[in-house]
């Protein structure tokens, strides 16, 4: 048997986990639909089109609400998301290029780098806030524009490293202006908060179910306009029900019927996401009065935060093995999620805390500092 390197009864916050811890419902599923060819039983060829289990009504009718979009599907996560809407556009004559923030992760990286796309950098603010800003995504597409075919735009909401929420409505409009569809990518959104790409403008949305819509993994979600449902979503030639960009299938068992099971509890939970954010700002002015600096948008708007510290790196380099210092304090106190050998730098989430687990951490990190001072 190989267990979890940290036992379940401590306070997560790593970023990565704590938007995708399952529910009780999820539990029940992931035991039910553990066999591999489970939801396959039920299959005469296309996932959505199943209709018992009910993933028909919940492909076809309940995320399109839930996304703001007219068109949806499930993937196997966000980077599938992308690199499909990537691959389709990039299959035309010429050379093809893609916009994207400074700040986005490195799977659209390599999304884009994979479909063959000329990638253009719109740069962020810089030390300390590292903001993106819709005036910077019309400077860098007038460049591109004059040197290659731009056919897509992608903007990071939030980012991985930072936690800003950058003013999608604006940049959506400046895509607008040089007519280039723009990807939303809410890995770190999507089921956290209320996100609705008609709203904010955008023409596709991907989410992460892992990460933020409590199920297990890997599993994502994909929105488009239906005007761009014929490119991203065209079939085989020769196995016509079969959507090539999804090769044909996407996540069956564990994963969609966990991402089912939960999704009342996410729609539920995104309603007290205003409290999410101001259990952020207190950890964050908390942890400021200890020398902990939080990097990135203030007033933060998002749980997942960047802090910097050279009380702690300097901490890290008089103790024995300092470098593990924090890590190690932190597991005593049964606390997981800051990634070992980090002091100087290092990002948490406070998402899910309730307010004594959200007491107890600032604590700890009082009494830690206080132990080394």
């Amino acid at each position: 048997m190989i267990y979890r390197r940290e036992p379940k009864d401590f306070i997560n916050i790593d970023p990565l986990q704590t938007g995708g811890k399952l529910t009780d419902s999820a539990r029940e599923a992931l035991i039910e639909w553990g066999d591999g060819y489970s939801v396959c039983d039920y299959c005469s060829g296309t996932l959505d089109r199943i209709k018992k289990p009910p993933i028909y009504s919940f492909v076809h009718e309940t995320l399109p609400e839930f996304l703001g979009c007219d068109v949806a599907r499930i993937t196997n996560g966000a980077r599938e998301g992308k690199f499909a809407i990537m691959h389709a556009f990039s299959e035309c004559d010429g050379e093809k290029s893609i916009v994207m923030d400074e700040n986005a992760h490195y799977s659209s990286y390599v999304s884009a780098e994979r479909a063959g796309l000329k990638i253009y950098i719109v740069p962020n603010s810089g030390y300390p806030d590292y903001l993106i800003k819709a005036e910077k995504y019309a400077e860098v597409l007038e460049k591109a524009k004059k040197e290659t075919d731009v056919v897509l735009a992608l903007v990071t909401y939030p980012d991985g490293n930072y936690g800003n929420l950058p003013d999608v409505k604006k940049i959506s409009r400046v895509c607008e202006e040089y007519d280039v569809p723009l990807i939303l990518n809410g890995a770190y959104a999507i089921g956290r908060m209320d996100v609705k790409m008609n709203e904010l403008g955008a023409d596709f949305i991907v989410g992460s179910g892992h990460k933020s819509m409590a199920s297990a993994g890997p599993v994502g979600v994909l929105g488009m306009k239906e005007e761009y449902a014929d490119i991203v979503l065209r079939r085989s030639k020769k196995y016509n029900v079969k959507e090539l960009e999804l090769l044909g299938c996407t996540a069956r068992g564990v994963p969609i019927m966990t991402l089912m099971a939960s999704f009342p509890h996410v729609v539920e939970r995104i309603k007290r996401w205003g409290k999410e954010v101001q259990k952020a700002r207190r950890f964050s002015k908390a942890v400021e009065r200890l020398g902990i600096i939080q990097l990135g948008e203030k007033p933060h708007n998002h749980d997942l935060m960047f802090f910097e510290s050279q009380l702690l790196y300097e901490i890290s380099q008089k103790v024995k093995n300092g470098r593990y210092f924090l890590y190690r304090e932190l597991k005593k106190r049964k606390i997981h999620g800051i990634k070992p050998g980090l002091t100087r730098y290092f990002k948490l989430s406070t998402y899910g805390l309730r307010d004594d687990e959200l007491e107890y951490i600032i604590t700890s990190f009082e009494e830690i500092i206080e132990k080394y001072s």
